[in-house]
Parts: C-alpha cells; sequence; structure tokens
C-alpha cells in the first residue's frame, strides 16, 4: 500500500509541474558560425552537463545555426562532418543569450570555447571521471575486467575484488545497472565482454541521492550505441595471444529515422587464459609457536565461450511521449581446470605428506533482461517524467569433479577423495521506477522518484562422494539455499544556480525487507530496516576558469546474497568458502573537495568513514583434526580513508599529449577478527598513471601508457609495489575503418603479491595471471551520418550486485 501512495505522490507532482511549464523559465539562444564550405553535411549537437542531447541543428549555407528556448545552465557543442566527430567543446555556462565566435574547423575555437578532434583518454565531467575506452589502443582486444585492471584508481586483489582509489565493495553497473555479482563471479561475468562493446567507464565516487544507494562509490560501463539518423552499423575482430589465444567479434546495426529508433547488436568472444596462485601458508598456537605450513601450487586454465545480443526499440509517438523495448541475452560457457600441488611441512619445517587437488569443471551462465521505457517530455528546457519497467533473470549451472590424493612422504597413496559436485542456480529480479525532472523559474529545478523491486535467489548445490565408485550424496556439503529481497525506494532533489554558485540538496529513503532460507538445516535470517542517505552539492565559479565544488554524500554496500549462504564450498582440502549469515550491511559517509582549473586540470580532496565494514578474511580453523582455512567476509568495526586525486593533462608538443593522474591515500583500518585485534592499522600509499598518445601522421597514432601501485596495507593485507607499460598503435584509413595493434603489460610486472597476517595464521601469495598479451584488431563502420536522440538503459539500478561469492 505504501508503494501505492508513493507513485501516487510523484505522479501527482508531475502533473502539477506540467501547469507550471514554460511560463516559469527564463528562455535563451545559442547561436554561432562555422567556416565549412560543405555545411550539408556538417551536423551540430547541443547536450546538457548530464550528456543528454538537448538539440541538433544543420547549419545554413554561411555555416550559421541557432539554438533556441533553451533554459540555463551548462552544455557543451559535437560537431560531425560527414558522419564523424570532428570537434567538440568545453563546457559553455548559459545565463543570457550568447553568440560564440566564429569557430574554426581545423583549428581551436578561439576566446572561450576551445575545441578538440578527439576525447581524452580521461576526463571530468560532472563528478565523474570518465575513461573513453574507444579512444583507448591499449585496450585493443581486452575484456571489460581487464580495462579495469589497469584504470586509473582502480585495484584488484588476488580473489578478483575490485578497489577504488583504496575502498572496496563497489557498485559495478552495465549501462546504469547493476551486475549482481561479486569477486570471482563479478570477474568472469567482466571477462566475456569485449573492450570493443565498450564507449567508456564512469567512475562515480560520491553519487547523489538520485543514484541507488548501494556501494561505497559507482563504476558504469557504458556500453556503445549509434545515436546517428539512417541505418548504421559496425564489424569488429580482434586476435590476440599470450600463452593463450584470444578472440574477440562484434558487430551491431541501428536505424533511425523520424518516428523509429531500431538497434541490434551481437559479440561472441573466445579466450583461454590461466590464473597461477602461488601460497605459502603458515599456522601457529597461541604461543605463536609454528604447527604447520602447506606450500601450494595453484594452477587454473579458463576457456570462455561469451555470446551477447541485445535488440531494442523506441517509437516516437509525438514530441512529448517515447515508448521504448529492449531485449538481452547473455551465454557464457567455460571449462575450468584446475591443478593444485602440496607440501605439508611439521613443526620442524620438514615434509611429513603430499597432496594433489584436480578441478574439473563445465559452466554456463545464462543472463536474459527486459526493459520497458515510457518517457513523458514536459518542455523543451529538460523537464520530463520517465517510467521504467525490468526483469532479469540468470541461471547458473556449474558440473564440477574434484580428484584428491594424498601421499605419505614415501609417496604412497594415504587417501582418495572423489568429489562431484551438481550446482544449479536462479534469480530472478523485478523492478519498477519512475522519475520526474523539472525546471522552475530563476534557476531552480526538482527530481524526485520512487521505486520498488523484488529479488529471489534458489541456489541448490548437491555433492556426491564418488571416492568409492558409486556416487553417494555428500550430506555435509550439500546446500540449498534461497534468498527473498525487497527494496522500497523515494527520492528528492532540489538545485538552484545562481550567476557562480550552484547547490543541490538530496534525500533518499531506503526500505529493505530481506529473508534468507538454508532448506538443509531449517536456519532462517530475517532483517529489516529503514535508512536516510542524504546528499548535497556545493560549487562556486571563482572565474571562468576556476571551480571550487564541495560534496557529501551517505551510501550502504549490503551483502551479496551468497556472502549471506553459510554453505561451505570446498576447494582443496585445506580450504573452503563459507558465507556468514550474521553479516551487516555497511554504512559509508564520504566527504569531496575539488579544485578545478579550465576544466582540465583536476585536484580533489577527499574523506570517507565507513561502519561495519565488509571485509574479505581468512578464519584458521580445525575440522576433524585437520587445519583448514575458510575464506568467508566479516565486519571491521570501521575503516576511514583519506586520499587526494590528481588529473593533469600535458600537451608537450603537437603530436605528442600526455594524461596524468596520481591518487595519494591513507587507509585505516579497525575491528577484531579470527582473534587479531587491530587499530587503526594502515599505511600511506599512491599509485600514478601516464597515458601518453602520438600523432605520427598519415593517419597513424601511437600510445604507451605506464602505472605505478606503491606498497599498501588493506586491514590484514600487505600488498607488494607492483607496475606496467602498454604499448600499442593504430591506423585509420579513408573507407572508415581502423587497424589497431597492442602489446599490454610488456615487461609483465603488473600481477598482485602479499601477506597476510593474523595472530594464528601468516599466508604469503603471488598471483600470476595472462596480462601480457599481443593483439591487433579491424573495426569497420558503415552508415550514414546524421546523429539522433539517444535511447534509455533501463531502470533496475539498485539490485544486480549481490549474487556472487565475493
Amino acid at each position: 500500500m505504501a508503494r501505492i501512495f508513493l507513485f501516487i505522490f510523484v505522479w501527482l507532482i508531475s502533473m502539477f509541474s506540467t501547469k507550471l511549464s514554460a511560463q516559469n523559465v527564463e528562455n535563451f539562444s545559442l547561436s554561432g558560425n562555422i567556416n565549412s564550405g560543405k555545411t550539408h553535411l556538417v551536423e551540430i549537437n547541443l547536450f546538457n552537463s548530464e550528456d543528454k542531447l538537448v538539440k541538433t541543428e544543420i547549419p545554413d549555407k554561411n555555416g550559421k545555426f541557432d539554438f533556441s528556448d533553451l533554459r540555463n545552465g551548462n552544455y557543451y557543442l559535437k560537431i560531425n562532418e560527414n558522419g564523424a566527430e570532428v570537434y567538440r567543446s568545453e563546457s559553455i555556462s548559459l545565463a543570457e543569450n550568447k553568440v560564440l565566435p566564429k569557430i574554426e574547423l581545423k583549428e581551436k575555437l578561439i576566446e572561450g570555447v576551445t575545441m578538440t578532434k578527439a576525447k581524452p583518454y580521461i576526463e571530468r565531467q560532472d563528478g565523474k571521471m570518465i575513461l573513453n575506452v574507444e579512444n583507448s589502443i591499449a585496450a585493443t582486444g581486452n575484456s571489460a575486467f581487464e580495462v579495469l585492471e589497469k584504470a586509473p584508481g582502480v585495484n584488484i586483489d588476488g580473489n578478483d575484488n575490485i578497489s577504488l582509489r583504496g575502498k572496496g565493495n563497489l557498485l559495478v553497473q552495465i549501462d546504469g545497472k547493476n551486475t549482481p555479482m561479486t569477486g570471482s563471479d563479478l570477474a568472469n561475468y567482466l571477462r566475456g565482454i569485449p573492450s570493443s562493446s565498450v564507449e567508456k567507464v564512469e567512475f562515480i565516487t560520491n553519487p547523489s541521492s538520485k543514484y541507488d544507494a548501494a556501494g561505497t562509490s559507482i563504476i558504469n560501463i557504458k556500453l556503445k550505441k549509434d545515436q546517428r539518423k539512417g541505418t548504421n552499423g559496425s564489424a569488429s575482430v580482434a586476435l590476440g595471444t599470450g600463452r593463450y589465444i584470444k578472440n574477440n567479434n562484434n558487430f551491431s546495426i541501428n536505424h533511425r529515422n523520424k518516428k523509429v529508433n531500431f538497434f541490434a547488436n551481437y559479440s561472441f568472444a573466445y579466450r583461454e587464459f590461466f590464473n597461477h596462485l602461488m601460497l605459502d601458508r603458515n599456522f601457529y598456537d597461541d604461543n605463536q609457536t609454528l604447527q604447520k605450513t602447506y606450500l601450494q601450487d595453484n594452477f587454473l586454465k579458463y576457456n570462455f565461450r561469451n555470446h551477447i545480443a541485445k535488440t531494442g526499440m523506441d517509437y516516437y509517438l509525438n514530441d512529448k511521449n517515447v515508448l521504448g523495448f529492449s531485449i538481452g541475452f547473455v551465454s557464457n560457457k567455460f571449462d575450468p581446470k584446475g591443478d593444485n600441488s602440496s607440501t605439508v611441512l611439521g613443526s620442524n619445517s620438514l615434509p611429513e605428506s603430499t597432496f594433489t587437488s584436480q578441478n574439473r569443471s563445465k559452466d554456463h551462465w545464462k543472463n536474459v533482461s527486459l526493459n520497458l521505457n515510457h518517457k513523458y517530455t514536459i518542455d523543451s528546457l529538460g523537464s520530463e517524467i520517465t517510467t521504467d519497467f525490468d526483469y532479469i533473470n540468470y541461471s547458473n549451472t556449474s558440473l564440477q569433479n574434484f580428484d584428491t590424493r594424498i601421499y605419505d612422504i614415501d609417496g604412497s597413496l594415504r587417501n582418495l577423495d572423489i568429489l562431484k559436485g551438481d550446482i544449479n542456480g536462479k534469480l530472478n529480479i523485478f523492478s519498477l521506477k519512475s522519475d520526474l525532472t523539472k525546471a522552475f523559474k530563476n534557476k531552480w529545478k526538482l527530481e524526485s522518484g520512487v521505486k520498488t523491486s523484488f529479488v529471489k535467489a534458489d541456489n541448490d548445490m548437491q555433492f556426491f562422494d564418488a571416492s568409492t565408485g558409486s556416487s553417494v550424496i555428500d550430506t555435509n556439503k550439500t546446500n540449498h539455499f534461497i534468498y527473498e529481497e525487497n527494496i522500497n525506494a523515494v527520492y528528492g532533489n532540489v538545485s538552484k544556480k545562481w550567476e557562480k554558485f550552484s547547490a543541490n540538496f538530496g534525500l533518499r529513503m531506503e526500505n529493505t525487507n530481506v529473508t534468507g532460507t538454508q532448506l538443509t538445516t531449517n536456519q532462517i535470517n530475517r532483517k529489516n530496516y529503514t535508512q536516510l542517505f542524504p546528499s548535497a552539492v556545493f560549487s562556486y565559479d571563482l572565474n571562468e576558469k576556476n571551480n571550487l565544488e564541495i560534496n557529501f554524500s551517505r551510501r550502504i554496500t549490503r551483502p551479496s546474497y551468497n556472502q549471506l549462504n553459510p554453505f561451505k564450498f570446498y576447494l582443496d582440502p585445506t580450504t573452503y568458502k563459507a558465507g556468514n549469515p550474521d553479516l551487516n550491511p555497511q554504512t559509508t559517509m564520504n566527504y569531496e573537495f575539488t579544485y578545478s582549473f579550465n576544466n582540465k586540470y583536476f585536484a580533489t580532496l577527499s574523506y570517507s568513514k565507513t561502519s561495519d565494514n565488509i571485509t574479505d578474511v581468512l578464519k584458521p580453523t580445525v575440522e576433524n583434526g585437520n587445519i583448514v582455512v575458510v575464506q568467508t567476509n566479516d565486519n571491521l568495526s570501521s575503516a576511514s580513508y583519506l586520499g587526494l586525486y590528481l588529473i593533469a593533462p600535458v600537451k608537450v608538443t603537437k603530436w605528442w599529449d600526455m594524461n596524468n593522474s596520481a591518487n595519494f591515500y591513507y587507509g585505516s583500518y579497525t575491528g577484531n577478527i579470527a582473534d587479531t585485534s587491530i587499530k587503526n592499522q594502515g599505511n600511506f600509499t599512491f599509485n600514478v598513471n601516464s597515458i601518453n598518445s602520438f600523432k605520427l601522421g598519415n593517419g597513424f597514432t601511437a600510445e604507451l601508457t605506464g602505472n605505478y601501485r606503491a606498497r599498501e596495507v588493506y586491514a590484514y593485507m600487505n600488498l607488494k609495489p607492483n607496475w606496467y607499460l602498454n604499448i600499442g598503435a593504430q591506423k585509420k584509413f579513408k573507407n572508415n575503418s581502423t587497424l589497431k595493434f597492442s602489446f599490454n603489460d610488456v615487461f609483465y610486472t603488473s600481477n598482485p603479491e602479499a601477506k597476510n597476517v593474523y595472530s594464528n595464521y601468516i599466508e604469503n601469495f603471488v598471483v600470476r595471471r595472462e596480462t601480457r598479451v599481443a593483439t591487433l584488431s579491424y573495426t569497420y563502420n558503415f552508415g550514414s551520418s546524421k546523429n539522433g536522440q539517444p535511447r534509455k538503459t533501463g531502470g533496475a539500478d539498485d539490485l544486480k550486485q549481490r549474487i556472487g561469492n565475493g
């Protein structure tokens, strides 16, 4: 009933706002002139500060253009010539009618609006750092996971957990929709998405209350979409090799006319790669006396066969109403092959026994998604109401086969253990949301919305002991866990802009209802809570080139579905994963202060404080007289973060552009896990990144990227420094095609090494992944040249993060 009232409330606001429409808003115009002699091939697109296309104009035969009925705010221009983007302006602040100086397409625009021929690899817009992946040569032939792995400020540990600028528990989105996975499951999903499908990656470190409250920060991977009128498309193929072969293939097509916008895309990727984990594990008693040591070598090989398909259509009923739908499908098959070789040392550090484990599995993950959407345009100034319904289904099957053999030191077989697993998982997500954006007079803007979502995850895991030749169900490992979740949210944002000062205040309320049912043990855990999430942004223009911005927000990270599942998932005789049904959500307060110069150089000072920080931990325990390690999650009391992030592009020469970024920060952690207390444990650390682009002429460009990460102490983990160097080159041809070559991690130095220290357990590990890869790719674009209206992506924005093992 409460949700019905919320929708009625938004509907009433929208009806009231519609009546106020344009008479309450000041209208301005933006006009100018270009020097092109072929104006019929030129198209000028005006975008607002939220990257939404506002209007498109074709200049007259004299090169003149005019955009009218614009509300005050910040805009920028994109100019396309014969279908290709040739220039893009910096931000244009519009508070009165403005006439731009003449735009020289072959040179930079003078007096205030500097034009560039291509987006930089790194840029910042509206509080977001943006990585323009399609402009990167080094990203050629990679997966989305590898793009993130080498992104400035991003770190990925040995368990595939992603952190941004030292902060973990992120929300990862694809086109604004949350991925329902964490840890290795999320990594495997992203490894199946070819970088050729990715347009850009947005890093939102301090989201406003308009965004879902989940995650300390948001990483949004935006896939490519063709916005041009007529029929357009592209096809690409990439072939790479390191130790194993990699192949990415992508095809997309888009058709748009006055009433209909239809799109479809398909990609197939075949990628083989390995994960080589070497462990030195030492167990101690309460007197810190060494009891046992495991020396382990784990080699895991994957072969992904990934299909991604998506199709949809927008139908423009009239100037105010647009209906749309999209259907997506993902299929990812892979056959993990793992080989574990271990030596067990006694308290005297002499060998006692050895064991080997073989993992031969077959996995198949599938995802089907449906989005229905409607947009009602209230006026021509950006006021609108949008409504989205999403249905998403995830399913996975895994047939596992573990063969473990334990040998005495003389080589005689002591024990044979054959374990077979039949795992089936299903996840259904239903989401309904409605958002209102309304502009009022005197430069006020209101944003409000409501959302409700339902999630049900059903994981049925059956394990069989086949050591004697026949399969007998193993009740100690077999598990059936059902997770149900309902989240209801309402938010409101009010913003106001003066001549030099702007402010935005927001408040979001989320009500969460969770039930976890362990059918095997009849264990039921319920949690219900309602929390408020405020946010605010204050911005002040010191002058035309200097700006100051202060913002803050409160965030929540809910445990993933499998992080709450107490099921024991055995990796080898000495290690298993298990969820924690008592795991609490963590809450974070984020504060940022940003100085920008010329909308080009940025310095951001940030501070955050997290309560009940969700942390990956290793817990040594004794089971059946044997020492084993449990990989699980627990809540630290608190974690704090203080950092300085810098972006400084440099134009060294006319042919050499350098994009530099650096992150300096101090993380501090307090809590007690596995009988090990830490208080304000952490260190000062930093990472630096430099991307160098070289224009060689005749359509040739080259790229060199270097990155260095210093030593970092993250709670109980001490990570060693590492670095990498990437090189690449490309050639653009006159037939609108591009040939690219890249060679990543030239010196094979980017793999992590770390040490975990607990009271009764010390572990050293080294991970070797296939990061040194050479790739050659070819892309051909075809079609017409005119741009159209960008389509919506959907509204399931707070759900799809939390199904993985973590």
